[in-house]
């Protein structure tokens, strides 16, 4: 861990923006602060979870329906996506506020700061720091596996609701597929009895 209110940045180095793009670069030793990290750390997921998910890889997913409907097909792409990142950030903020992370992350930048400058032991209540870090990481992991069971529960229910829409979504690609099969075989008996009536009016000729 960086002993500053934030990490360092070495020599060169450029922050990156929600887009992946290079902002302007960080002077050496400049400290970014932890909270700022995070918010980059998600967008740098985001933007890797939307290229593993890119656009050719849905329509291969749902090939027969793109080729049946490639104008639906892209903006039910664009839907989800928008959908998927909004949950995720929105998920994330409620951890946040959950566990006070903001908050924490700045105390924690400050203390870090604060004590660059002391020289003497760091004091602790009992004197034993497995004890003082034990009691103090306890509660905070005991919240957070409460709120990890929370967001499982809930995770589970829109996947259970997400794996009935794309078992509907395959019905009705079914469903299409079936009705253009039943309107080629009407066309093609519709054709045929024309070219029998052709051939009975030329015979009565």
């Amino acid at each position: 861990m960086a002993e500053a209110s934030g990490v360092n940045v070495g020599s060169g180095c450029e922050e990156k923006g929600p887009e992946g793009l290079s902002l302007e670069p960080v002077p050496p030793g400049t400290t970014i602060s932890r909270v700022k990290l995070l918010d980059t750390m998600v967008d740098t997921f985001l933007q890797k979870l939307i290229a593993a998910g890119s656009y050719q890889r849905f329509t291969d997913c749902y090939k027969r329906f793109y080729q049946l409907q490639p104008e639906m097909t892209q903006r039910i792409y664009d839907k989800f996506i928008t959908q998927l990142q909004t949950s995720i950030r929105e998920e994330i903020s409620e951890i946040k506020a959950e566990g006070n992370l903001e908050a924490v992350l700045n105390a924690l930048d400050t203390i870090v700061e604060e004590g660059k400058d002391h020289k003497e032991p760091a004091w602790r209540p009992s004197g034993i720091p497995e004890k003082d870090l034990q009691r103090a990481m306890v509660p905070y992991f005991l919240q957070q596996r409460d709120a990890l069971q929370r967001r499982v529960q809930k995770q589970e229910a829109e996947n259970r609701q997400l794996a009935d829409a794309v078992l509907a979504g395959r019905r009705q690609v079914e469903e299409l597929q079936l009705q253009g099969q039943a309107r080629q075989q009407a066309w093609q008996a519709l054709h045929g009895e024309q070219k029998e009536l052709v051939a009975v009016l030329r015979e009565a000729e």
